[in-house]
């Protein structure tokens, strides 16, 4: 049976890397697509026309996840995993306690980066059900861990990630009870397309993270446990 997988935020940087690498292995990839004019993978579904599905998708928007889910069930009876890493992050969100804080700002960045990949995992926890891996992958950071922190700053961002983490520990209580699990990656310090171009000042390529990421998930089994697990890209163990 072909493995399938969704990944959200796959318009560009890590999402996009995931799937490049994900349809290489031959899966069968629903790629969640944000910003309709960016065509990385428009320009990929020509090399993989019928093992891409490209799928609208706001992780923030409930409708916009549930016209998704029904379209990715109407073209398979199942998915062996789902890799949340659609998130958001905000050059306003560097106030300290001395200044006026944007709550609103804050409620958009839990909206995606917690509630979002809530939201794509319930969709599609039926179709998850019908594989045999079962599994969920949520993107995190290392401004999620508590253990680590070391900021005076960067609220929203940072308890977004947190909650993130809870989320996933919940999700993976009850999905283990059901033979899947949860894995958290933070996946490093990453060259990103944040400004509309490729800016190359942190150390590491989407296409390298992936590469690890998917390294770590092919040895899911490994990391089977009660508690999910939280690695970082190269497979150490991080502090919640």
């Amino acid at each position: 049976m072909t493995k399938t997988a969704l990944v959200t935020g796959a318009d560009r940087g890590l999402g996009f890397s995931f799937t490049k690498i994900l349809l290489e292995k031959q899966y069968k990839v629903f790629a969640g697509q944000f910003i309709e004019d960016w065509d990385f993978l428009s320009e990929l579904k020509k090399q993989y026309p019928d093992t891409l599905e490209i799928i609208p998708l706001d992780i923030g928007d409930d409708q916009s996840v549930k016209n998704a889910a029904r379209r990715i069930a109407s073209k398979t009876e199942h998915l062996d995993m789902v890799i949340n890493n659609a998130g958001i992050g905000s050059g306003n969100d560097h106030s300290n306690m001395l200044v006026d804080l944007d709550f609103e700002l804050m409620k958009k960045l839990y909206n995606v980066n917690t509630l979002g990949s809530l939201r794509v995992t319930n969709s599609v926890m039926g179709l998850l059900l019908q594989s045999e891996d079962k599994l969920v992958i949520n993107i995190s950071s290392e401004a999620g861990s508590v253990a680590r922190n070391h900021r005076i700053s960067g609220y929203g961002y940072c308890m977004s990630k947190s909650a993130l983490n809870m989320q996933s520990a919940i999700v993976h209580q009850h999905l283990r009870k059901l033979g899947g699990q949860v894995m958290v990656f933070y996946p490093g310090w990453l060259q990103t397309y944040m400004s509309g171009t490729l800016s190359t000042v942190a150390p590491t390529s989407p296409d390298e993270s992936a590469e690890k990421i998917i390294g770590l998930i092919d040895n899911h089994q490994q990391y089977l446990s009660d508690d999910p697990i939280f690695l970082d890209m190269d497979g150490q163990v991080w502090p919640w």
